[in-house]
């Protein structure tokens, strides 16, 4: 974990060193960072594919039971899309979650470190484009399955343990002179099953979330964000809340490849854990 910290910012300032770099380049027809926001659809026959590594650490908690315990939640997420409609309006794919969680167990005086990891879900999943004219805004729906059979391994929670119906809203705006961008989103998920086996299971989970980003050139970006999550109960017996603030940059290595680096803080929340989050990934576009 320390070394992770010591790491991220030597990472950032490299990618703004080469985005500075980059502002030399001559690249009037932009990049994939810049033309193909998650709002955009990919072509018939082109293929979208995304890495995405997220660090999840807390010692603080609005459970009582958890403050000051040390938890690492680790989601690695490959996503694979591919383009099927000549005007660019349907792309079909699937989602993989693979999961590895950790925490310390305190008794005694004596600090238990315990862990569990694995592929946890996959999802089919579909992007439309609903209207014709508004290239920008698209839908994302997907239906995942959990692959395990219990939410606990040795007393570590390792994921969610129910099917879940996912639609997300993208939309982005560009303005003159295409330096500054604005991406918003609206996620929902619908969580069902026995809700004997998930603490989600039976509710309804509300992202918005909304990104400002400035371009020094086409082929780098840096970001800041803002994301609130609402988990309403339909049944379950069990709601939160959190809200999270963040930023990060994105570097067009390639033609084809660019990499992204984010960090977010949960600065306030309800029945949930308050910490931070540290992400790297890679998105490769041919």
């Amino acid at each position: 974990m320390k070394l992770l910290k010591n790491y991220l910012p030597v990472a950032v300032c490299l990618l703004l060193t080469l985005g500075i770099t980059a502002q030399n380049d001559a690249d009037d027809g932009g990049s994939v960072i810049q033309n193909l926001t998650p709002s955009k659809l990919m072509a018939k026959g082109q293929w979208d594919i995304k890495l995405f590594n997220n660090l999840y650490t807390q010692t603080e908690s609005t459970f009582a039971n958890e403050d000051g315990i040390r938890q690492n939640f680790f989601t690695s997420t490959l996503e694979v899309f591919t383009g099927v409609s000549d005007t660019k309006r349907v792309n079909l794919g699937a989602i993989v979650e693979y999961r590895a969680n950790g925490r310390d167990f305190v008794a005694n005086g004596i600090t238990e470190r315990r862990t569990t990891s694995g592929i946890t879900s996959f999802a089919p999943a579909i992007k439309v484009v609903p209207f014709k004219n508004v290239g920008n805004l698209s839908i994302l729906s997907a239906f995942s399955i959990p692959l395990i059979n219990s939410e606990l391994d040795n007393g570590v929670f390792l994921d969610q343990n129910g099917f879940t119906w996912q639609n997300r809203l993208f939309y982005d705006y560009t303005f003159a002179g295409k330096k500054w961008q604005i991406f918003s989103e609206i996620n929902s998920e619908y969580n069902f099953g026995d809700k004997q086996k998930s603490f989600a299971n039976n509710s309804l989970r509300l992202t918005p979330g909304v990104f400002l980003s400035y371009f020094p050139s086409s082929k780098f970006t840096v970001f800041v964000l803002g994301q609130h999550t609402e988990l309403i109960d339909l049944g379950n017996e069990f709601s939160q809340n959190f809200t999270a603030l963040g930023g990060g940059a994105k570097y067009q290595l390639t033609k084809e490849l660019n990499v992204e680096t984010l960090y977010t803080n949960f600065v306030a929340g309800r029945d949930t854990g308050l910490g931070e989050t540290f992400n790297i990934g890679l998105r490769a576009v041919f």
